[in-house]
């Protein structure tokens, strides 16, 4: 874990990105000895996005399997999908 001052954030911006780019890490800015704020670079705050939508769709699938929905083994799937691109040629 990263931690820098605020000051640091102000001051050394270009090697505070650099250092966020680099690691991959988030970096945790402090203001008087106090946790403030976080600072990372847009690579891994697309990345942590992309997982977080990742992982609601899978709760949003496994909810409607509890719910009763209709579940398709992966075989069905295959069927289904070779039907719709025949149907599309």
């Amino acid at each position: 874990m990263k931690i820098r001052p605020s000051s640091a954030l102000r001051n050394e911006y270009t090697q505070i990105s650099l250092l966020a780019k680099e690691s991959g890490e988030p970096i945790f800015i402090t203001n008087k000895g106090e946790d403030d704020g976080v600072f990372m670079s847009m690579e891994a705050y697309e990345e942590r996005e992309k997982m977080f939508r990742h992982r609601d769709q899978i709760y949003a699938a496994e909810l409607s399997r509890l719910n009763g929905e209709k579940t398709y083994t992966a075989e069905e799937m295959h069927e289904r999908m070779e039907a719709l691109f025949r149907a599309h040629e």
